[in-house]
């Protein structure tokens, strides 16, 4: 089929232009706020055993934290020493001390106004974000897979600052450069390109200054950086129980910013965490609840946001999965208790597959844990467009992801019951043979659906006319349209870039 026709089909089927309708919220525009519904994992004596366990473990067991300045300043805070050497145990006081003071508010700020995310969000809906530390990319114009060049975040850009179920956006590992400064090159081409809220991943110590001074270049200065954070920052546990230098720095160094910290923990379930799901939750609890403790001492009053990724070691293959039952079972408890129970910020993967490609037991995969995290109460759904366990970046798929993150936030959106939203006038008086296409009521809300802007809703004719073009095709065809879009406002200038390009030089 050439282009005018699949434009022409597009227009017959009304594809190719959205309808009239009310304007739907996103990650920029706040709807009209909702009770969201939730799906409970836990009966309160299954939280208050999760509770009483995680607190346990840090006082009588502890975490280890190799950073020795930190160390320090955590004995004095009233840490106490553990069995073995760096080991140390929080006191019940100082967890409940911690989490008490923790900010339950972050904004973060893009490069204007308008691109800012205030969580939670007043509407009670989520922000989503693209996938972080992919080593492998699916050419969206080719579809064939290769190692991911610093070249393709420009691509990751351009594709990201369209979708408006992102609000903010992660770099990935990128080939082609010094591998010890991957993060650093990736950090730099991803921030002169959206104006977006950019989130940092370290991958060396030494790095950290590196990307906080990129970070403050992009934003204007330190000052600004300091007063409207346009990054945050990934902080790691080493599970089980272990804190690296790194992870512990760049805690540290966040806090002299104000940059908010995602605390992520990553157990692997059979390998670095227990087999068993409520096993799991509780690794990913206590260590979070760790680094809630750790930044109260190391970086009073920074952001801290609770981010269990949650992964399955396949006792068949030996492989890691982030999509199956027992981690979606394992991130939707995890979610439900650091949300609801201890009132902390919550992040997690909302979308991703096990799959190394962009097919159909994808979008079953992600779109069953999109449904479970979000139900569960996530502010952030993460990995748009992570493919294979996180490892691969597909643009094209990043498209779908936010259809289904469009999807999913009209999906919570709790309908409530009342005799408007009844049509009670009408539906009490209704006629033998009636019906409510000629209703006023109709003719009033008929602008509310949900409105696809990806997904098809074409007729058989159609679809054969159409050469059997799928949601992919469409996807694809708007990723391509996507890439050739101008860049957007508010970006880094010249004086800028070429302080940027001077930072990246000299790491």
């Amino acid at each position: 089929m050439t282009e005018s026709e699949t434009v022409n089909m597009r227009r017959r089927t009304g594809q190719g232009k959205r309808p009239l309708a009310e304007r739907q919220s996103d990650a920029f525009f706040m709807g009209a706020p909702f009770p969201r519904p939730h799906f409970a994992w836990l009966t309160d004596e299954g939280a208050t055993q999760l509770q009483t366990r995680s607190f346990d473990l840090l006082e009588d067991h502890g975490v280890v934290v190799m950073h020795k300045d930190a160390h320090a300043l955590l004995m004095k805070a009233g840490a106490r020493e553990g069995r073995d050497p760096q080991r140390l145990r929080f006191p019940r006081e100082l967890v409940r001390q911690a989490l008490a003071q923790v900010p339950k508010t972050v904004t973060l700020h893009g490069k204007r106004p308008e691109r800012d995310l205030r969580l939670p969000r007043q509407d009670g809906g989520f922000v989503m974000r693209t996938g972080t530390g992919a080593h492998g990319f699916v050419d969206p114009d080719t579809l064939k897979y290769r190692n991911l060049q610093v070249g393709d975040v420009a691509t990751i850009a351009a594709v990201a600052n369209q979708l408006d179920e992102v609000g903010f956006i992660a770099h990935p590992f990128v080939h082609g450069v010094p591998e010890l400064t991957s993060d650093i090159h990736s950090y730099a081409a991803l921030t002169s390109r959206t104006d977006k809220h950019v989130w940092m991943q370290p991958y060396n110590k030494e790095n950290v200054a590196y990307l906080l001074r990129l970070a403050a270049v992009a934003a204007g200065g330190e000052a600004n950086l300091k007063a409207k954070p346009s990054t945050s920052c990934i902080v790691c546990s080493f599970t089980p129980l272990e804190f690296k230098v790194m992870d512990v720095e760049a805690m540290i160094q966040c806090g002299r910013y104000g940059v908010p910290i995602h605390a992520c923990s990553l157990p692997s379930a059979g390998g670095t965490g227990p087999i068993t799901v409520p096993g799991m939750v509780l690794m990913a609890v206590t260590e979070i609840l760790a680094m809630v403790t750790m930044a109260h001492v190391l970086a009073p009053g920074t952001a801290v946001i609770a981010t269990p990724l949650m992964f399955t070691l396949d006792m068949r293959t030996g492989r890691s999965l982030q999509s199956c039952v027992e981690s979606l079972q394992a991130a939707g408890m995890a979610i439900e208790f650091l949300k609801r129970h201890l009132g902390l910020l919550a992040h997690t993967y909302g979308a991703g597959s096990d799959t190394p490609d962009a097919d159909v037991q994808s979008m079953a995969e992600r779109a069953l844990l999109g449904q479970t995290v979000a139900l569960a109460g996530a502010d952030i759904l993460g990995g748009v467009g992570q493919l294979e366990c996180a490892t691969v970046f597909s643009p094209v798929q990043a498209v779908l992801d936010n259809e289904l993150g469009g999807m999913l936030r009209r999906f919570i959106a709790a309908p409530q019951p009342g005799d408007e939203a009844f049509n009670w006038s009408e539906i009490s008086a209704m006629r033998a043979g009636g019906h409510f296409l000629d209703s006023h009521h109709t003719l009033k809300y008929c602008r509310t659906q949900y409105q696809p802007r990806v997904f098809l809703r074409e007729n058989r004719d159609d679809y054969e006319a159409s050469g059997r073009r799928t949601a992919f095709d469409h996807a694809r065809d708007l990723c391509a349209d996507y890439i050739r879009r101008p860049p957007p406002p508010s970006l880094p200038g010249d004086d800028q870039r070429r302080e940027m390009a001077e930072i990246v030089a000299a790491a």
